[in-house]
């Protein structure tokens, strides 16, 4: 029961989040302003996060590979966010809150939550899976950029930066995937 009370409280940590950060962005309409956090890697891997903490407080028993990946999703966005994008703006007020709700409290309680709950029974032969969803996700942030003229974010601005300097980007963001993936591995042979 504590581990499906705790994935109540991140699922509701990670809507309150994204509540807070629709509530800051300009003035537009709801559409629009959906259609923007759609956008953003954080944005939808936040409500993964919320929809499977949700599923896990009405008894769905996550497998290990479903919960390493969720952890190390969230893990990429609190590392990108921190030591890359973080430095480029500086949110107040209520901004400043959504933002750290989104990119340090949902992803530290999802990694504590795995570390305590999730089944460790996971193999570096998982390790594809785990990266499939960053991968989906540059690839519809390449689309949608191209389509649109809007990138999220600047390491994939596909206008600024070029077809070689976009791939060497996508290529280094999935060797850190894959390196934190191996890291999960490793520590989740040593929690079993």
């Amino acid at each position: 029961m504590l581990a499906r009370g705790l994935a109540l409280s991140i699922g509701t940590l990670a809507l309150a989040s994204l509540r807070g950060q629709f509530d800051v962005l300009p003035d537009q309409d709801l559409v629009g302003k959906l259609w923007l956090m759609a956008g953003y890697f954080t944005v939808l891997t936040n409500l993964l996060v919320a929809a499977a903490m949700f599923a896990v407080a009405r008894g769905w028993k996550m497998g290990g590979a479903a919960a390493a990946a969720l952890v190390l999703s969230m893990a990429l966005v609190a590392l990108i966010y921190h030591l890359v994008l973080a430095r480029l703006w500086h949110p107040e007020g209520a901004a400043w809150w959504a933002d750290q709700g989104l990119h340090t409290a949902v992803p530290v309680a999802v990694i504590l939550w795995w570390g305590a709950f999730a089944p460790k029974d996971v193999r570096m032969r998982d390790l594809p899976k785990w990266m499939t969803w960053p991968a989906i996700y540059c690839a519809y942030a390449l689309g949608r950029g191209y389509a649109t003229g809007f990138w999220a974010y600047p390491f994939l601005n596909g206008d600024v930066l070029g077809v070689p300097m976009l791939a060497l980007n996508i290529a280094g963001l999935l060797v850190v995937c894959a390196a934190l993936g191996a890291g999960l591995a490793g520590l989740a042979r040593v929690l079993r």
